[in-house]
This record gives structure tokens, C-alpha cells and sequence, in this order.
């Protein structure tokens, strides 16, 4: 007999919900606050320290920040960044992945030992610092994105996948003349489809929420991204400029903060569910065999 069949297999399973259904309202509640008081008028964000439904609704908070070229400017930019930063490191994380998976690779084990050893040290802050600039990558959306344009544990973990694949797939292709090109592109990617999603989504949410890089690489305010942004206007909502409304108009200024948060976050919430299910199986596979 199962255990989950018995009464205290039963009675476990549901201290475990209820546990577990009062952690996740936990985690849920500042987030809903914070959509509550973009919402809300400053009056009463001033008066009410805590609440989760306001009594007078308005868009005043994401009427001004759209108004404004800064923010804007700052979602189109964190977006191509994003975009663009996610496909280069996938695609140089799988072109580095497959070679590394041949087992007869000559110098296979000496660069995979260099890969450890960047997973576990790296040159830090400042030395990384002097190489962007060196490579002329200051005030460049590069420099945001080449940096980090591969992650060791990614690596691996791409490599463990491809290296248990059925060596039967590339020999057959070899037989009928494919190149290793070929191979990768038409065999072994369209197979990897979940690891893929799971690390593309990774790299995405990664570069989204970088507030570092910009930070370090980007002194002109105009290519600012969005967490930057974010940082600016929590210190103050008057450096989000002035924005198309009447200019005699004081904007709420708890209220932005709350909704430059939901808009900075929303994209990622609206990302998860639609690869989640690749979750599971795409951290599963190859983590097992070095």
C-alpha cells in the first residue's frame, strides 16, 4: 500500500498544501501591494501603510511614466538588449557545448578544467572593468552583454546533455553525409528544445534584471536600461523628466515607484508560464554525468 493512501500519508499531503499555499500567499502579498499602490492615489498611499485593494483606482502613476521619453526609451532598450544578449549567449554556450560532448577531442579535458575553474573563480570587479575598456566596450550595449556571454554552469550542463545523446544519431548522419553543422543544427538542437528554453530563459531574466553592468559600463544616462532606471526612480521620481502632461502637474510620486516596479517585472511574470513546463525536464537532463 502507498504511504500517500494512508490516513497519515493523507494528513501529511495536506499540512504540505497548506504549508506550502501559505508560503506562496507570503511571497505573493508585497507584489500584490506594490500593483495595489500603482493604482492608488498618493493620498491615500500616504495615509494607508499597508493594503491590497485601493479605494479610488487611477492610472495617474502610468499615464506620467509613458509620458516621459526616459522610460520608454529605457523598456525598448532593456528589451533588445535582452532579446539580442539571450540568442548570443545560446548560441556561443552551444557552440562551445558540442564540441566540448566529443569525448575524442584532443585538449577536451584541460578546457573543460578551465571551465570549473571559471565557475568557481572568476577575475572580479575591477579586472573586468580594465578588459571592457581595453576592448573599447564602454558606453556600448556590448559591454552588457559579451562579458557574460557564457556561464560555465550552463556550459556544462548543455555539454552532459549532448554527450548523452545516442552516438547513433551522428553516425547515421554521418553516413548519409551530414557535416557536424548539420548535425547540430538539424538533429541535435531540434532534441534540446527543453534545456534550451530553460537556459534562454535564464539568460534573459539574467541580462533583464543585470543592474551592475549598466552600472559599471554606462555613464551616458540616455542608454540607461530598465533597472537602472528602476534604481533612479526609487531615489526620486523627478528624474523620470518631464513628460507630455500639463507641466504645472505634480506627479504622484509613491505611485511611479510602484508602477515603474510592476512594468519592470511584468514582462518576466508573463514569460514564465509559457515555459515552465520545459523547467523540470531541461535541468534534469545532463545534470546527472560529467
Amino acid at each position: 500500500m502507498k504511504i500517500h493512501n494512508t490516513r497519515g500519508g493523507r494528513a501529511f499531503d495536506a499540512v504540505n498544501y497548506v504549508f506550502l499555499a501559505g508560503v506562496g500567499l507570503l511571497m505573493l502579498v508585497p507584489f500584490v501591494y506594490v500593483i495595489a499602490g500603482s493604482f492608488a492615489t498618493e493620498a491615500e498611499i500616504t495615509r494607508r501603510p499597508f493594503f491590497i485593494w485601493p479605494e479610488q483606482f487611477t492610472t495617474a502613476a502610468y499615464q506620467y511614466i509613458f509620458s516621459t521619453p526616459a522610460f520608454p526609451r529605457a523598456l525598448i532598450t532593456t528589451i533588445l538588449v535582452a532579446a539580442v544578449g539571450t540568442l548570443i549567449q545560446l548560441a556561443l554556450t552551444v557552440t562551445m557545448a558540442y564540441p566540448l560532448a566529443k569525448r575524442n577531442l584532443r585538449g577536451r579535458r584541460l578546457v573543460l578544467n578551465l571551465v570549473v575553474f571559471a565557475m568557481v573563480f572568476s577575475g572580479g570587479m575591477i579586472p573586468t572593468f580594465l578588459v571592457v575598456k581595453q576592448l573599447g566596450l564602454l558606453n556600448t550595449y556590448w559591454a552588457l552583454i559579451l562579458p557574460a556571454a557564457i556561464n560555465p554552469f550552463s556550459l556544462i550542463i548543455i555539454k552532459n546533455f549532448f554527450q548523452d545523446l545516442p552516438a547513433e544519431l551522428e553516425e547515421s548522419a554521418k553516413i548519409d553525409g551530414a557535416t557536424e553543422v548539420q548535425i547540430l543544427l538539424r538533429i541535435l538542437l531540434p532534441l534540446s528544445k527543453p534545456i534550451l528554453a530553460t537556459f534562454a530563459l535564464f539568460y534573459a531574466v539574467g541580462i533583464w534584471n543585470d543592474f551592475m553592468s549598466p552600472l559599471l559600463y554606462l555613464s551616458d544616462s540616455s542608454m540607461w536600461t530598465l533597472q537602472m532606471y528602476l534604481r533612479q526612480v526609487t531615489a526620486s521620481a523627478d528624474l523620470l523628466g518631464t513628460g507630455a502632461l500639463d507641466p504645472n502637474y505634480v506627479p504622484p510620486e509613491q505611485g511611479i515607484k510602484f508602477a515603474v516596479i510592476v512594468v519592470a517585472t511584468l514582462p518576466i511574470l508573463v514569460f514564465y508560464p509559457f515555459l515552465q513546463k520545459h523547467f523540470a525536464k531541461g535541468m534534469l537532463i545532463g545534470s546527472v554525468k560529467g
